[in-house]
């Protein structure tokens, strides 16, 4: 049996990166999948790979800074499934990169909307859902950016996934005495397209490179199985984390 056998899963982001590669890992060991992601075509893709290898997945495309979507993906579980245990919500975006002194109020505005509340939206339908089953496990991307260290040029993106932390502490304190467990994941460098937009020369991924203990980035499934972890029952005991999968930047001095 896999570990998230009779398990019920919601992933956010799941068109590509960290969300796919974690969809095909939770569908491979057992759970029965929503995900959700802006493109359609993409999702439809996925969930006929995953059902191809004979698991379980339905799909909706939408925008996470909608609580409407964030409440319409939450149905789709109780609909299809009738429960939910599980939700990662991953999706987010770089936003408005440069000088901070020339950001725009709407670059950060939306930065924030889609990293920020558009995963407390998700959490808040989420753990709604949970509750009626007894509890559940709640995840969030976040990074180690903003956390540990920082760049010039990303304020909006380092603050939106910093405040991730706190709303992952606070949930973890009040819902935790109601069985649902709440933690974030922290990720180095992972070879997404994120990663590749950021880092457009060779020069740029070399230095990015460096910066990290193991001298890689890293794998979008390197990360899913970090995240399968907090899904899972051997994790029954952890809540409230910052939880670094960072490749050791956040150590590296040299």
């Amino acid at each position: 049996m896999g570990r998230l056998s009779g398990k019920v899963a919601l992933i956010t982001g799941a068109s590509a990166g960290i969300g796919r590669a974690t969809a095909q890992l939770f569908a491979a060991e057992g759970a029965q999948l929503v995900i959700g992601a802006r493109r359609q075509g993409e999702l439809d893709d996925l969930v006929a790979q995953i059902r191809l290898s004979g698991g379980a997945a339905v799909a909706l495309a939408g925008d996470v800074r909608s609580e409407d979507y964030a409440q319409a993906l939450v149905a789709l579980a109780r609909q299809h499934y009738g429960r939910l245990d599980i939700a990662f919500n991953n999706a987010g975006t770089l936003g408005e990169v440069g000088p901070s002194n020339e950001v725009t109020e709407a670059g950060w505005n939306d930065t924030l909307a889609v990293n920020l509340t558009g995963a407390f939206l998700g959490a808040k339908h989420q753990i709604a859902q949970m509750l009626k089953g007894g509890g559940g496990s709640v995840i969030f991307t976040s990074t180690f950016v903003g956390h540990t260290a920082s760049f010039p040029g990303v304020a909006a993106y380092a603050a939106s996934k910093a405040g991730l932390i706190g709303l992952t502490q606070t949930l973890a304190a009040e819902f935790g005495p109601r069985g649902v467990r709440v933690n974030a994941v922290l990720p180095g460098a992972v070879d997404t397209a994120m990663f590749r937009a950021k880092n457009d020369t060779a020069e740029s991924q070399a230095f990015v490179t460096n910066l990290h203990a193991l001298k890689r980035v890293g794998k979008p499934d390197e990360l899913a199985r970090a995240v399968l972890f907090l899904a899972s029952d051997e994790a029954s005991f952890v809540t409230g984390t910052a939880s670094l999968v960072d490749g050791g930047v956040s150590i590296t001095r040299t």
